[in-house]
């Protein structure tokens, strides 16, 4: 279902439409790390993460009866504020369900690109299987177009643009890259990374990286099965409390990722923290977890030179303040 061909078309439809976000360096981060390290701060695209991409893409290939008639999805976050930052770009009508407890700002900002803003209570249940229920319903409703933010082809061709362009740097940077690490929510953005690696790259490594709380990757790559999480998953990394990986990007992706490994909410404030005071960039959790990663598994990176996908920066200073003071 995602060949070259849609990478391609993804990538000449997208690069125009979304920031190119840099690739950046520290030698002090390559200390810590006892490796070459490279960020990219895809914190800074539009929108405050990757999901742009898909989203702009999905959008893009809308019917027009499609278009006329709005869409609808459901989301933590920041699909939520893509997907509404899209639609208003093409000028199609955007619902999205959001759990009650997605950080306040994510929901502020959603409201403030457009959206009509639906929030669901889920209780004891996870928070993505309510949101996906109430935007089935709201779909058949209304007519609207039903969009997923990580279960479609579309979407996962759209996050493949970012590895298009840590590709491109790196060539022109005269840069080898040993491995990958990226974070997993649904699999869209790994799923993406890998298969852009697969038809453009030379043979990196890619390696799923998850909250401990919530390792169903990790879990569905030694199975070979999507495994599941129960209940709503209790970490910081608000926007990877998946219910288990997509169907099409553990398909698509699934023999072209390494391995998976796992690290603690602690961990993770601290590579905010790291972020924050060499690079000056604002990390949310979920997009400082690769980092994380690679400061707390170094002696499994020694000696590599690594891409880290900094995938998100939407947090308010408020819990930026929070969460990096807790550090030591």
């Amino acid at each position: 279902m995602i060949d070259r061909s849609l990478l391609e078309l993804a990538w000449k439809t997208v690069r125009g439409a979304v920031r190119w976000t840099p690739l950046l360096h520290s030698d002090y981060l390559d200390s810590l790390v006892g490796a070459r390290v490279f960020l990219k701060a895809e914190s800074l695209q539009i929108g405050g993460s990757f999901k742009m991409r898909g989203a702009y893409f999905r959008v893009s290939r809308l019917s027009e009866e499609q278009r006329g008639r709005g869409v609808v999805a459901f989301s933590s976050g920041n699909f939520a504020q893509a997907l509404a930052l899209a639609g208003r770009s093409a000028r199609v009508p955007v619902t999205i369900v959001m759990p009650a407890d997605a950080p306040q700002r994510k929901i502020e900002l959603t409201r403030r690109a457009g959206a009509t803003v639906v929030l669901s209570e889920h209780g004891t249940r996870n928070r993505e299987e309510v949101a996906s229920e109430r935007a089935r319903t709201i779909a058949a409703e209304h007519e609207y177009a039903l969009l997923h933010p990580f279960d479609d082809p579309l979407v996962v061709a759209g996050q493949s643009t970012l590895m298009r362009e840590v590709l491109v740097d790196a060539r022109r940077n005269g840069v080898h890259i040993d491995a990958i690490l990226c974070p997993v929510g649904g699999g869209g953005l790994i799923a993406g990374t890998a298969l852009a690696e697969k038809h453009f790259g030379h043979g990196a490594e890619v390696i799923a990286v998850e909250p401990q709380a919530c390792d169903d990757m990790c879990r569905s790559l030694i199975s070979h099965r999507r495994e599941r999480n129960v209940g709503t998953p209790q970490t910081i990394c608000d926007a990877m409390q998946a219910v288990s990986p997509g169907a099409v990007p553990f398909e698509a992706a699934e023999h072209l990722i390494a391995r998976g490994i796992t690290v603690d909410d602690a961990a993770v404030r601290r590579a905010m923290r790291v972020a924050f005071e060499e690079f000056k960039i604002v990390l949310e959790p979920s997009g400082a977890i690769a980092l994380a990663a690679a400061l707390e598994r170094r002696e499994e990176f020694a000696g590599r030179t690594l891409v880290l996908l900094c995938c998100g920066g939407s947090v308010s200073v408020e819990d930026l303040v929070r969460l990096t003071s807790s550090t030591h």
